[in-house]
């Protein structure tokens, strides 16, 4: 079970995102992203596109990992949403696999966000569940 809220953040939105594994908060935090960038989501549409990402610290991964759905918003012309992550230790790295479904843009009404910040950026494990908070620049 994963879930988000979007917070404001001066001029900019940001995500509070929570779940059960830290792959779940991971993609509860890139469907936030997507929420913020569109109020309706179709809830069919669209092909599964996959993702990798390799990083020295969680934070580093969360950022790659959501900069690089911006990316393939960018290059695909697609909304990222229906979000799917796992997130594992490897030695010194962490990994992440990932999917999600990208609806076409010319079939949404989507806002511009421009790149997701390290600004407050936070990851942490609380009672059992992993929270997210991250910054998205509009």
């Amino acid at each position: 079970m994963s879930d988000y809220v979007l917070r404001e953040h001066t001029a900019d939105v940001a995500v509070e995102a929570r779940g059960a594994t830290l792959g779940d908060c991971f993609a509860a935090v890139a469907d936030g992203m997507a929420a913020a960038m569109c109020d309706e989501i179709p809830d069919s549409g669209g092909e599964r596109f996959a993702l990798t990402a390799r990083a020295t610290t969680k934070k580093r991964l969360l950022y790659d990992y959501l900069d690089d759905l911006i990316y393939e918003r960018d290059v695909r012309g697609v909304l990222p949403v229906d979000d799917e992550a796992t997130v594992e230790r490897d030695g010194d790295e962490w990994t992440l696999d990932a999917s999600a479904r990208g609806v076409p843009l010319a079939d949404v009404a989507a806002r511009d966000l421009k790149a997701v910040t390290f600004s407050q950026m936070r990851i942490e494990e609380r009672d059992g569940e992993w929270e997210a908070y991250v910054v998205f620049d509009v």
